[in-house]
């Protein structure tokens, strides 16, 4: 035990275990594994949420948490692992935030616990013990980490702003009825 790091081990159990959780949920939405809707089922769970278009979300959050995850636990292209996760838990934090924080409420605790671990260890990188060091760190580098946070954080507001104005407006059906005492055709 003397040759190994711990700081280097840490990072490999945390990296294991957080792209082993993340690689799981991204498999149910984009295959159907572990009792997943795959992306047809996704697709429509999107829609009902509010992200329009529902195919292209479920492949996007599906990616972002399978690439991500199964990236992260490999220790390869860490930053953008760690931002591509980070960006499909933004999502999933805005769906759950009006539930308040805590779990046991419906609440973002568990998508906030993942993204911020995954956006932990993209910023810190893979340590000694990933296929990051092994490739001398080609996709590890600090322009990396930056462009990929930034590009994710670009995107995940985009996405999350655009869910929210959608669901602030009224539906096509609802938004141009005329009041109930006037006739139609008749103005007020």
């Amino acid at each position: 035990m003397a040759d190994l790091n711990r700081r280097d081990l840490g990072l490999l159990v945390l990296r294991v275990g957080t792209g082993a959780v993340l690689a799981a949920h991204g498999t149910q939405k984009l295959l159907g594994w572990f009792g997943g809707g795959g992306i047809e089922g996704t697709a429509k769970g999107m829609e009902a949420m509010g992200f329009s278009p529902g195919r292209p979300s479920a492949i996007a959050a599906g990616v972002g948490e399978a690439g991500g995850g199964l990236l992260l636990a490999l220790g390869l292209a860490t930053p953008a692992a760690g931002a591509a996760a980070a960006g499909a838990m933004t999502g999933a934090v805005a769906v759950h935030a009006p539930a308040g924080f805590f779990a046991q409420a419906g609440g973002y605790e568990y998508p906030a616990f993942l993204g911020f671990t995954a956006a932990g260890i993209g910023i810190a990188g893979a340590g000694r013990y990933s296929l990051d060091h092994a490739t001398g760190h080609v996709l590890d580098r600090p322009w990396v980490v930056a462009t990929a946070f930034l590009g994710t954080a670009l995107a995940a507001a985009a996405v999350v702003g655009r869910r929210a104005q959608e669901k602030a407006s009224p539906p096509d059906d609802e938004a141009e009825t005329e009041p109930a005492d006037t006739a139609p055709g008749e103005e007020r």
